[in-house]
């Protein structure tokens, strides 16, 4: 751990970036992974900005062929760390899918994903939408106007299927949660039936993101859940049309970590708080007056080495605008958040809600207390490890205490109100099994997957 005495030492008559370079760092040539989306920013703009030199870093920044390689690549030591799913390192750690204690020390993002929907189906929903004053559709969109479009595909006996990026990815999540408010089951996982389609009205599958748009188009997909720019991309190409952000979906929702395994945290615990300091600096520079240097975040995003997609691609979410229907370009000022309302804090309440929702699914088995939740949270969400990172920022002058939570920040938001979310379903992370009683569709109690139907 850094010590303030010695920080404040080696910043006394002399420059931040000199002092920061003589830190005692364990480890200072890091490679870390990443997935070709524009929520991978912080780390680009702490390796081109110069933020992990000043903290002595020397980084490298390697893009990853999917979640599960990326994962996989942590877990190994190829890589030191890397942009994750919300749902990776809990998933891991309660042994999901595989066995690895991995923490995260930072949230990389709030908001940030859309669901979009083939032409074809858009035809078939838009008679179920609501006009607005302007005639345009009334957003936000509920799942409400699929169902008949399903309810048709299951009449013609077609499966109707739709893509999300990993088992475990907030894009899951966020696409069963508009599903089921909307009256659709998106299906249950047992430990027998990994596939998550057992009851599915709507068949879910995996689809890496950039692949997104091409398999829409070929038709094998009718829908998919995926962060920017394959929403935007869509867009562009003619072949989609996005339905809802998740910031309608739920207002401010958590979404990627910035994820290392517990054994590199506790062997490198300087080298933690300068990674985490960096991508500290960095999300703020990316919300800074008003999304000031986004148009600069755009540019260095587009580049082949990061997301490679078409600046004006990029842009079209990135700046604060959101593009539905070609030329329905509406403001969604916090499409994406990097800073703002607290994002790059590892709230334990954030936590909890993605293990509610693998319990909601059955990717969670069997029902656990209350505690149990709590303590999951603790193991892997490292608030601790951030606020040091933040005292640090505090002292060197790039930083002021206002933009942090406060020091006696027990961990857990304010329960989220039933108007920010779609099904008018309140969240409050202090009450997991509360939570899932309240929500109509998806396990509850003690309730179990036994072969394909649920009991209990």
């Amino acid at each position: 751990m850094i010590k303030r005495t010695l920080l404040g030492a080696l910043l006394s008559g002399t420059c931040a970036s000199a002092a920061l370079a003589q830190l005692a760092l364990e480890k200072d040539e890091l490679t870390f992974g990443f997935i070709k989306l524009t929520d991978m920013a912080p780390l680009a703009v702490a390796y081109e900005n110069g933020y992990f030199l000043d903290e002595g870093l020397f980084v490298t920044l390697e893009a990853q062929a999917n979640w599960k390689v990326l994962l996989d690549g942590v877990i190994s030591g190829t890589l030191d760390g890397a942009h994750m799913l919300a749902g990776q390192p809990l998933a891991a750690t309660i042994g999901y899918g595989t066995q690895a204690h991995i923490v995260t020390p930072f949230s990389m993002d709030l908001n940030g994903n859309g669901i979009t929907v083939s032409n074809a189906v858009w035809e078939q929903m838009k008679p179920n939408i609501p006009a607005d004053a302007d005639g345009r559709p009334q957003h936000p969109i509920s799942a409400e106007a699929l169902k008949p479009v399903v309810e048709s595909f299951r009449a013609e006996g077609k499966p109707f299927n739709m893509g999300m990026v990993f088992p475990v990815s907030t894009h899951n999540y966020e696409l069963r949660y508009w599903l089921a408010a909307g009256g659709l089951n998106p299906g249950y996982y047992s430990p027998e039936n990994i596939t998550g389609q057992i009851g599915a009205d709507v068949l879910l599958s995996v689809t890496p993101p950039p692949q997104m748009p091409a398999t829409l188009e070929a038709g094998t997909i009718h829908g998919y859940c995926v962060g920017e720019p394959w929403n935007q991309q869509a867009v562009f190409k003619g072949i989609g049309v996005p339905v809802i952000t998740d910031y309608e979906l739920w207002k401010n929702n958590p979404e990627k970590v910035f994820g290392i395994t517990a054994e590199f945290a506790e062997t490198n615990p300087n080298t933690t708080i300068a990674v985490t300091k960096a991508l500290i600096r960095a999300a703020m520079w990316l919300d800074e007056n008003d999304n000031a240097n986004r148009m600069d975040a755009v540019e260095m995003l587009s580049r082949s080495e990061y997301v490679g997609a078409d600046a004006e691609v990029i842009a079209n979410s990135m700046t604060g605008t959101f593009e539905y229907e070609k030329g329905d370009i509406r403001d969604v000022p916090d499409f994406n958040v990097f800073f703002r309302h607290n994002a790059t804090y590892p709230y334990y309440s954030d936590a909890v809600w993605y293990l509610t929702q693998m319990r909601r699914w059955g990717q969670i088995a069997e029902a656990r207390p209350d505690s149990w939740y709590d303590e999951v949270a603790r193991s892997v969400y490292k608030p601790e490890i951030y606020m040091q990172a933040a005292q640090a920022l505090i002292e060197d002058g790039y930083a002021t205490a206002d933009m942090f939570p406060p020091a006696d920040e027990d961990g857990y938001k304010d329960p989220t109100p039933a108007a920010d979310i779609i099904d008018g379903i309140p969240y409050d992370g202090t009450q997991p099994n509360a939570y899932l009683d309240s929500l109509p569709i998806g396990l509850k109690g003690e309730q179990a997957v036994i072969g394909t139907e649920v009991k209990g």
